[in-house]
């Protein structure tokens, strides 16, 4: 399908820098997501790299091409929007076979690729019907179908399932996902939602105020955040925060948390002054005799677990425990934390302080 390059895009909407210097790589065959809260520049990349907008500056290359100035008709590149935009006086077929009629591909060819999508789709059923009377699934199947039978070289999704209810939410991604594995395209897929970028992409670009905070696998972005904005967007809960001021040098293992010390990934940078150590919920652990002590304030039963909310003398904290485990509220608890998963960020600036955990991860 289609590799896509992206070096230093900046779009400027008079005086509004809605991307700033983003610059990552999306690789052939991938289900790329790009990842933040509203306003952050995801869509407005999207429609960069679809032809929808002209970027200020910087490229996009297209299979070693650079296509920044290319119209849409010149990229191969499908959208399929997030209401859908199907036409509302054709009919499920000819809604789909709509790019192909205006090709001028043969009828007999027409028919064939437009059975074979709807085969694809699971929607035979429905194609001599109006789109109007459609459930929200089946438009967007329509509006999949329509995007798919042009073949293009890549896909590019803006929220494609927003305007569905939470529960058919969950299961058309999961038909996107399998549609994309069987098909090997090359999807750019813009979300505001952690847990789908989480559970469909193959990599994900994190963005906030116009710029690329991180980019990797979803893995990644969650073991080995690239700044505080990363750790605090991805997850649920999000990344405890303990503010502390201290120094660290070359080569250290631990710091120290008032009069207790911590084990940490190994420094890989010097650094005094305001920090903060980063965890996650479920690499938390209760315990009676722990040094670092905490006053349980919440307790959220979860099935299998349970969140356990405590105030320490660096900030609140939530711990993901097992839900058999007693924690009672206004009790006196001691934490301890699993070593090799935490981060330690400059509170100043955000960013995460180089370690042996978060060698080699990609800032934007």
């Amino acid at each position: 399908m289609a590799q896509i390059i992206i070096r230093n895009l900046r779009k400027e909407f008079g005086s509004f820098t809605a991307v700033r210097e983003s610059s990552f790589t999306i690789e052939d065959g991938e289900f790329f997501m790009l990842l933040g809260p509203s306003g952050c520049g995801k869509t407005t990349t999207l429609r960069m790299i679809a032809g929808l907008e002209l970027p200020s500056s910087g490229e996009i290359l297209l299979d070693g091409e650079e296509i920044s100035r290319r119209p849409p008709s010149e990229r191969d590149i499908a959208f399929v929007f997030q209401m859908f935009a199907l036409y509302p006086h054709m009919n499920v077929r000819k809604n789909i076979s709509y790019p192909l009629v205006s090709q001028g591909m043969p009828r007999a060819q027409v028919r064939a690729k437009v059975a074979e999508v709807a085969r694809i789709l699971g929607i035979e059923d429905i194609l001599d019907r109006s789109v109007g009377g459609l459930s929200g699934g089946d438009r967007q199947r329509v509006a999949l179908g329509r995007a798919i039978v042009r073949e293009p070289k890549a896909f590019m999704m803006d929220e494609p399932l927003g305007a569905l209810d939470a529960e058919f939410r969950e299961h058309m991604a999961e038909e996107l996902r399998a549609l994309h594995d069987r098909m090997g395209a090359t999807t750019v897929y813009v979300t505001h939602d952690q847990l789908e970028a989480m559970q469909m992409g193959d990599k994900i670009v994190v963005m906030n105020n116009a710029v690329v905070e991180q980019f990797g696998t979803p893995q990644e972005i969650y073991d080995k955040p690239a700044t505080m904005f990363v750790a605090d967007f991805i997850g649920s809960p999000s990344m405890n925060f303990l503010k502390f001021h201290g120094k660290i040098g070359i080569g250290a293992r631990e710091v120290a948390l008032g009069n207790t010390a911590f084990a940490v990934p190994q420094t890989r940078e010097p650094f005094e002054g305001d920090m903060v150590f980063g965890v996650r919920p479920e690499h938390v652990r209760l315990s009676d005799d722990a040094p670092y002590r905490a006053e349980v304030r919440a307790t959220e039963y979860l099935g299998t677990t349970q969140i356990v909310t405590l105030e320490t003398a660096g900030g609140e904290i939530k711990a993901r425990v097992p839900a058999h485990q007693v924690a009672r509220v206004g009790e006196s608890l001691g934490l301890d934390f699993e070593a090799g998963t935490i981060t330690l960020f400059d509170r100043q600036s955000g960013r995460a302080l180089k370690s042996e955990l978060n060698e080699g991860v990609l800032h934007g």
